[in-house]
């Protein structure tokens, strides 16, 4: 900036950024629970009729996609954090504004490795 004050929108713009990483960790995470899920609902078909279903891959890969969104949340953070910690003091609104969202990050990566480790049979 010309006057040297500083512009709170790259600060914006980066948490945006990792709020789109999580958004999408999250999306991947869902996908990967209902894949999971839809290997009990072929077993529930099979147990119940006559029907020939051998499906037992979907469990492993729904853990796979939840794993995927596990790193792609984990990676957003990691990224997130480097860009701020480029950031100067006064370019930053608060000096704990990236905590919420880095919180917020870490929380679901530990709740996403949970859900894949219960998701293995």
């Amino acid at each position: 900036m010309p006057n040297g004050t500083a512009d709170p929108r790259v600060y914006f713009a980066a948490e945006r950024t990792l709020l789109a990483w999580v958004r999408t960790g999250i999306g991947v995470m869902a996908f990967g629970f209902v894949v999971a899920r839809f290997g009990l609902f072929l077993r529930l078909v099979r147990a119940q009729g006559s029907y020939v279903v051998s499906h037992g891959v979907s469990p492993y890969l729904g853990a796979a996609l939840v794993v995927l969104g596990v790193i792609a949340t984990g990676a957003g953070a990691v990224q997130y954090r480097r860009f701020c910690r480029q950031l100067r003091p006064e370019e930053l609104p608060s000096p704990r504004a990236p905590f919420l969202p880095l919180a917020l990050a870490w929380a679901l990566v530990a709740l996403g490795a949970a859900l894949a480790i219960i998701l293995l049979p």
